[in-house]
């Protein structure tokens, strides 16, 4: 099973290519075309040759209104900016505030303890295929990769794992990658996020925190991309229900999706 293609970039987490990773009809994804990272706002003009090596015309922002206020991102030369906020009616849920929490074991406690904080992540991977705000959000994100103008496109949110994990997963799907596969995708980021956050655990874990909530808000889960799943199976019954009423995509964007991204392995 192909893995992602990571990207030595200094200045953002997790940035990594999609492309060479397995199709069915012994087709792979298109290499160099749509790449997933974290917040590229400590992204400098000139001090990362390999992000501008890329070639980057798009980069869709999945983060809320406040974590883009926060932390703007800084483009690559030459790449436009397009919002799809994931989140915008349900702004206050964990993962877009991961350092905020990892900062305040009081107040992480109250909300998260007791095992609450799984719960909270596999219920957000739920509200995230079935909260009409997300959906219109995918949808401009799927057709915005569709488009052919647009790429090389860079999408992410702020930890690049979360909502950025299931803008991957749905695209995977779209251009006929196996579940098994998707979920090999989407594991792969937790070795790296777990570097990435190691400091913000340890001050967490020093000043007292349950090593459990950490665990559970900075790493993926199977569990969380399972919960999306069988809401996709439950309230649409299955992928292709999903697209047509849930994200309401129009064939001809699907078709302009695979002409894009797949081609032969």
């Amino acid at each position: 099973m192909q893995t992602v293609r990571a990207v030595p970039a200094v200045s953002v987490l997790n940035l990594r290519d999609l492309g060479g990773i397995a199709l069915q009809y012994g087709c792979q994804v298109r290499p160099g075309r749509v790449l997933r990272s974290g917040q590229l706002s400590g992204l400098g003009p000139a001090d990362d040759a390999a992000v501008t090596a890329l070639g980057i015309r798009t980069v869709v922002d999945l983060r809320t209104a406040d974590e883009r206020a926060a932390a703007p991102d800084r483009l690559p030369p030459g790449a436009r900016l397009f919002v799809a906020d994931v989140l915008g009616d349900n702004p206050g849920v964990a993962p877009a505030r991961l350092r905020a929490l990892l900062a305040d074991t009081v107040e992480a406690e109250r909300l998260l303890g007791g095992g609450r904080a799984e719960e909270i992540f596999a219920e957000t991977y739920r509200q995230m295929v079935l909260s009409p705000r997300a959906a219109a959000a995918y949808r401009a994100f799927v057709d915005t990769v569709a488009d052919s103008a647009a790429g090389p496109v860079l999408f992410h949110c702020t930890a690049g794992k979360d909502r950025t994990g299931w803008a991957a997963a749905l695209l995977l799907l779209l251009l006929g990658a196996s579940r098994d596969t998707v979920r090999a995708e989407y594991l792969a980021v937790n070795p790296v996020v777990r570097v990435a956050f190691r400091p913000y655990v340890q001050n967490f874990l020093d000043a007292g925190g349950d090593p459990e909530i950490a665990s559970a808000i900075i790493e993926v889960r199977p569990r969380y991309l399972d919960t999306a799943l069988d809401a996709m199976d439950e309230r649409w019954g299955g992928l292709d229900g999903y697209v047509r009423d849930g994200l309401r995509l129009p064939e001809e964007a699907l078709r302009r999706l695979r002409a894009e991204l797949v081609a032969p392995a």
